[in-house]
């Protein structure tokens, strides 16, 4: 069935610039293929804050402004839940703290908050560190019996180092290729499909009439079956964990003393191995392609790993004296932010600075707009991870920069994806040699997360 549009489709213009309904209809299929050229060519002829219609149907603010987007993400938060597109996606992936709301969703947070904190994700290093190890050795094996380069697919092999990561760190066991090939094949086309329905609602009755909506429940339900039989497996195992899984099926509520239910529990381990691997496989793979077209970034990573490692893996405890890795983590977040765009919808009217904004107002808070605008970065479409040095950072405006949202539903697992990004890099850097590889553009393709439309290949060899 369709998904219901849940809140009034009335937006005021008052003192905003309005794309014309039919322009917005007229570019809803190149929209739908990739929204990205055509927000930004409004966003630069109209400026920063306007009105546009979603497939020429919905009405909807879109912004790059840091301080509206400050506003509905922090300091009026309460009066901005997420819209019915974002709840829209629970039918596919259940109601986990990602697509949970308002006293739920609190009350799911602070229940699974302290499995993220800074001493877990520390004592998640070593296994992080085992998988990327299983991951790399084809890589080194290959190396090993042909002279000079490999050219790798580095978005597939950087899926399968994040979601083992993800995976293990959850479940401590090892899901096999063919499961993992699965799963990720069922999330890509789930989320396609549901990101279609949204920038082409008109679609929608021919698409319930084909049974597409029909279809892709089925995909989800198997894509829940799998985790459901990881969690039923645990249950029936006797032995201490260390993982995610375990701290899901161990925490109580604290006004009643009880766990939570099976369903909720495949609900939030469904969400973390979703949202776990997704951000976390797209920002490697991003890094990759720009450290292949800029070695003299490299090199500076290298001197820095020479000075505090010699040559040994990286320990959590050496991460605060590698600086230099988190600010190449942090630019590639810059260039392409995994979550590209969020959106929230008013409950009573408001305003901001003159913008009207009443009860039912969709906004579009435009992240990858944010963080490439102009007036915010200088050389905003350069790579350059030396404006993420400590000094630097404090001359940076409120919310000029959020790869993980913000405000009270800021990424639980901002910590943990940072620590394992950083461990990719230094990981691969120290044992391989990284080359461009001449390609078309790699274009983007941005469903739910930002991913790179086609295979970014380059060439690596092993370090003598």
């Amino acid at each position: 069935m369709p998904i219901p549009m849940s809140v009034t489709s009335s937006v005021s213009t008052k003192n905003l610039p309005v794309v014309p309904r039919y322009k917005s209809l007229l570019g809803s299929m190149l929209l739908a293929a990739n929204p990205i050229p055509i927000l930004n060519s409004y966003l630069d002829t109209y400026g920063d804050t306007l009105i546009l219609y979603i497939g020429g149907v919905r009405p909807t603010l879109l912004t790059r402004d840091p301080g509206l987007v400050q506003h509905i993400l922090q300091k009026n938060h309460r009066n901005y839940p997420k819209s019915e597109f974002s709840h829209g996606i629970a039918r596919y992936l259940g109601h986990g703290l990602l697509t949970s709301e308002g006293s739920y969703w609190l009350q799911q947070r602070r229940l699974i908050q302290p499995g993220f904190h800074r001493q877990r994700v520390a004592g998640l290093v070593e296994v992080m560190q085992a998988e990327i190890n299983e991951c790399l050795k084809p890589l080194e094996r290959q190396l090993g019996q042909e002279e000079g380069a490999v050219e790798v697919a580095v978005h597939k092999l950087m899926t399968n180092t994040a979601f083992r990561i993800i995976a293990r760190s959850t479940f401590s066991t090892n899901i096999n290729n063919a499961e993992l090939e699965q799963m990720s094949a069922l999330l890509t086309a789930i989320q396609a499909f549901y990101v279609r329905t949204i920038r082409q609602p008109y679609l929608r009755p021919w698409l319930s009439l084909r049974n597409q909506f029909q279809q892709h429940d089925k995909l989800a339900s198997e894509l829940r079956e799998m985790v459901r039989g990881y969690v039923r497996q645990r249950q029936q195992t006797a032995g201490s964990y260390d993982d995610l899984l375990q701290m899901l099926l161990d925490v109580r509520y604290e006004d009643t003393g009880e766990p939570m239910t099976e369903e909720q529990v495949v609900d939030e381990a469904l969400i973390l191995l979703v949202a776990g691997h997704e951000t976390s496989a797209n920002a490697l793979s991003w890094m990759w392609y720009l450290l292949a077209q800029h070695p003299q970034v490299v090199t500076r990573m290298r001197t820095e790993m020479t000075q505090v490692l010699d040559g040994r893996s990286a320990s959590f405890a050496d991460l605060p004296n590698l600086g230099y890795s988190l600010q190449i983590v942090q630019e590639t977040m810059r260039l392409y932010p995994p979550a590209w765009i969020v959106d929230r919808v008013a409950q009573e009217d408001d305003s901001y600075n003159g913008i009207s904004l009443p009860k039912g107002t969709l906004v579009s808070a435009y992240l990858l707009g944010i963080h490439h605008a102009p007036s915010l970065w200088q050389d905003a479409e350069t790579f350059r991870p030396e404006r993420f040095a400590p000094e630097q950072m404090k001359q940076q405006p409120p919310y000029a920069y959020i790869p993980f949202g913000g405000g009270p539903r800021l990424c639980i697992g901002n910590q943990f994806a940072l620590t394992e990004m950083q461990l990719v890099l230094l990981e691969m850097l120290r044992r391989f040699e990284v080359d461009w590889v001449e390609q078309p553009p790699i274009q983007l393709q941005p469903l739910i997360t930002l991913r790179p439309r086609q295979e970014i290949r380059l060439q690596f060899r092993k370090r003598s």
